[in-house]
């Protein structure tokens, strides 16, 4: 007798494998059969006409704040969900010494885009080790799985203060206070560690993320951390343009440590060629005895529009920064004045930097989040750009015109990037690359610009179902992506495949009815905090380790998720 059968579904198993019809018995929080005509179970599923695929691992999440508060990780658990990864780029709340919970904070402000207000309020710190953090989280009911890494800029500033803050050089000692943390933290459960060399990772005082210059010396000695203790994945959040050499002392590092690096690749206007070259030099890499991987998204990481957002086309114009403690409100009741718009018009913006500049006045990017779904690969003919000059008018009234529809609540989209070609033709190719693991969602952050926490959806739904733009992926390739791939990519081989003994993480999808709506903005962070949500439809039920918690696109209450202690071997049958 099983606890629960799920009978005739279409499977998909996460392997790569052609689907099938089976039956699938669960004791537990294991499979234990899949096959047909399985005996009876306590629970009878009938999954006939529904696909049923293993829960999707997102490796590529923020939730190191909202996990003490949230026990649905959302919006992951909406999306099928069942295990996240956090700590990533550097950013986190442990090692922490007790004076500077407020300067963590707004580092992962700064560079996360999560409302400050919203942590202060809603973490309840009771932690001042890496341990002790996973301690205090791991206590604590959630619906679905997590684990995290050991991030840099938390680390940096536990051990050397104010020097690692302003990213002064590190000295012997404190590299080597930092190998022994790191350890500890492996040992204790962490998955890996991660940091941010990159340029646009800020703290809310405007300094880069601690270590994003770190030395070769730092770095290595972080990773000896990981070679002595014989486990985790070192994860960076690259600069961009600087990857191709970056990519030499990665490759090095790898070797020395015997363990798998991993940085962030993405395509920028500024070189939209250079993944091919990235590409190449993994190629190279690998060929030397190197374990480098490109981490890739599933689409555009794009910028979602909307006066009441992080980022607009007149968010930098002196009568808008004028408004910026403004309410709600206020700012909708000065968008519908004639006088404020014209006004805004004539001004010019203000420089606060070049990327700031550039998300703001490339009018060429951005398009609109229209009524009949969410377009995340527009043509280039339908940009604001182009509406402007066929209507012989400024881009500026244009994207003023089209955000103040729906009584100022529409939305603009801005891919930002994987779209300086003008379709998603790349990534097409990226997918397919075996040195390219699937992720970026950064679920759980960029709270007022971005919301692609969704992603697991919209790879089933573009990838393999709707894509009219170019070819498509198929649909048991696209699942073995976000499953098997990302499980194993941090050493987690107890799932995201559909086999005897594996853990019974599990969803049940009506494919044609799959899909998601228009972003959301909420206030349900703690202080009222402000969020991009995108809600799904078609999972008729997402089960984590055998526990049904949601049905028909309802969480059950259920909270079987636990924290992810390091990495897990294959189950014994």
């Amino acid at each position: 007798m099983f606890d629960i059968v799920i009978r005739g579904g279409t499977v998909i198993d996460g392997t790569g494998a052609t689907r099938r019809t089976a039956d699938i018995g669960i004791n537990g929080s294991q499979i234990t059969d899949v096959g047909h005509r399985l005996g009876r179970g306590h629970r009878e599923i009938d999954a006939h006409g529904l696909l049923v695929t293993p829960g999707f691992v997102d490796m590529h999440t923020h939730y190191d704040a909202q996990v003490t508060w949230d026990p649905y990780l959302t919006p992951s658990s909406w999306h099928g969900v069942t295990t996240v990864v956090m700590g990533n780029c550097g950013v986190g709340f442990a090692p922490v010494a007790p004076d500077k919970h407020a300067w963590l904070i707004g580092l992962m402000e700064g560079v996360e885009d999560i409302p400050g207000a919203a942590m202060h309020e809603g973490i309840q710190w009771g932690w001042e080790s890496f341990p002790e953090y996973l301690d205090a989280i791991g206590a604590t009911p959630h619906a679905i799985d997590f684990g995290t890494q050991i991030p840099h800029g938390a680390l940096r500033g536990y051990v050397m203060g104010e020097r690692g803050a302003a990213n002064e050089a590190a000295t012997a000692e404190d590299i080597q206070e930092m190998y022994r943390l790191v350890k500890d933290a492996l040992n204790a459960g962490a998955l890996g560690f991660s940091t941010s060399r990159t340029m646009l990772h800020k703290a809310i005082d405007g300094r880069h993320v601690p270590g994003t210059f770190a030395e070769k010396e730092e770095l290595f000695g972080i990773g000896r951390a990981l070679r002595d203790a014989g486990k985790g994945i070192f994860q960076l959040a690259a600069d961009h343009l600087s990857v191709p050499e970056e990519i030499d002392w990665m490759s090095e590092l790898s070797r020395n440590m015997r363990r798998p690096v991993m940085f962030n690749l993405s395509q920028t206007d500024q070189a939209p060629d250079l993944w091919r070259t990235l590409i190449r030099k993994l190629e190279e890499v690998h060929e030397n005895g190197a374990q480098v991987f490109g981490q890739v998204a599933g689409r555009s990481i794009g910028i979602v529009m909307n006066w009441q957002l992080t980022a607009h086309p007149f968010a930098t114009h002196p009568s808008f920064l004028k408004m910026m403690q403004c309410s709600s409100e206020e700012k909708l009741a000065a968008v519908r004045d004639p006088e404020f718009r014209a006004r805004v018009l004539r001004e010019s913006p203000m420089h606060i930097g070049d990327f700031e500049t550039f998300v703001t006045t490339t009018y060429s990017k951005m398009f609109e989040l229209g009524d009949s779904g969410v377009d995340y690969e527009p043509s280039v003919n339908t940009s604001v750009q182009a509406i402007a000059t066929a209507q012989g008018r400024d881009p500026k009234a244009v994207a003023w015109d089209l955000m103040a529809a729906k009584d100022g609540n529409a939305m603009l989209y801005f891919p930002l990037f994987n779209y300086a070609d003008g379709d998603l033709d790349l990534l097409y190719e990226l997918h397919q690359h075996p040195l390219t693991r699937m992720g970026l969602s950064d679920a759980g952050a960029h709270c007022g610009a971005i919301c692609d926490g969704g992603m697991p959806t919209f790879m089933l739904t573009h990838w393999a179902r709707d894509r009219t733009r170019g070819p498509r992926l198929p649909l048991e390739h696209v699942i073995q992506r976000q499953t098997r791939d990302t499980a194993q990519t941090f050493g987690l081989h107890d799932r995201g495949v559909i086999a005897k003994g594996m853990k019974a993480d599990l969803n049940l999808i009506d494919y044609d009815r799959l899909g998601f709506g228009q972003p959301e903005i909420t206030w349900d962070l703690p202080a009222g905090g402000r969020r991009l949500i995108q809600h799904a439809d078609g999972y008729e039920m997402t089960i984590c380790s055998g526990q049904v918690i949601s049905e028909h696109g309802q969480q059950t209450g259920v909270l079987p998720g636990q924290l992810i202690r390091g990495a897990k071997k294959v189950p014994t049958p």
